[in-house]
């Protein structure tokens, strides 16, 4: 077990809570890490890109002038690839790039990037974040008295007045526990939990 202490919004230590090894002990694995967030990116992409070949491109019946003694090369369609306005060659095609890894992999690689902002000590575990009214500045005094202005913010459940405030501070994420995955987790500089949602996060990775 890992112990991980617990902080109010002032940064002073008011408890300790036991974290299982599986979590908050993993060695880094960089190979894991790596193939999950290709495959979260690969899964973001629309994959709409089209173009036309030469068979779609509207035109180009006629053949432009005769097969020989014209001293021009000789052409079959003005819809030539070779042409201004003709098709494109091994253009892309509308697919679907997603793929899925297994969920082994992708529980290592998420314990394998918690365990690093622990070991970095980019980790915080807050008791409680309440704050009274939606309000940004409130917010952001909060967040100078932690010292944070990079990081992602993971809550138990929906928490709109948090969310409200949060939404225009610029380096700041809020998600709940159920969507925290790897590639969110690295771009930002720290990770702050809410003790409720730590344990539940041990909960769900739990092997």
């Amino acid at each position: 077990m890992v112990k991980v202490d617990i902080i109010d919004i002032h940064r002073q230590k008011t408890s300790e809570i036991e974290v299982g090894d599986h979590l908050l002990s993993e060695p880094e694995k960089p190979h894991l890490i790596y193939d999950v967030v290709r495959m979260q990116l690969a899964c973001r992409r629309s994959g709409t890109a089209s173009t036309k070949e030469r068979s779609l491109v509207s035109g180009g019946g006629r053949k432009p002038w005769k097969q020989k003694g014209t001293g021009r090369a000789r052409a079959g369609s003005t819809r030539s690839p070779l042409w201004r306005g003709g098709g494109t060659i091994f253009g892309p095609h509308p697919r679907d790039y997603s793929f899925q890894l297994p969920k082994k992999v992708r529980r290592a690689a998420l314990c394998s990037v918690l365990s690093g902002k622990f070991r970095e000590e980019k980790l915080l575990v807050l008791e409680r974040l309440d704050l009274e009214e939606a309000k940004t500045k409130r917010f952001m005094a909060v967040l100078k008295t932690l010292g944070v202005k990079d990081a992602l913010i993971v809550l138990d459940g929906r928490d709109q007045i948090l969310e409200k405030s949060s939404r225009n501070v610029r380096g700041i994420q809020v998600i709940e526990c159920e969507g925290l995955n790897v590639h969110d987790v690295l771009r930002h500089e720290y990770l702050v939990f809410l003790r409720s949602s730590l344990e539940k996060v041990e909960r769900k990775l739990r092997p």
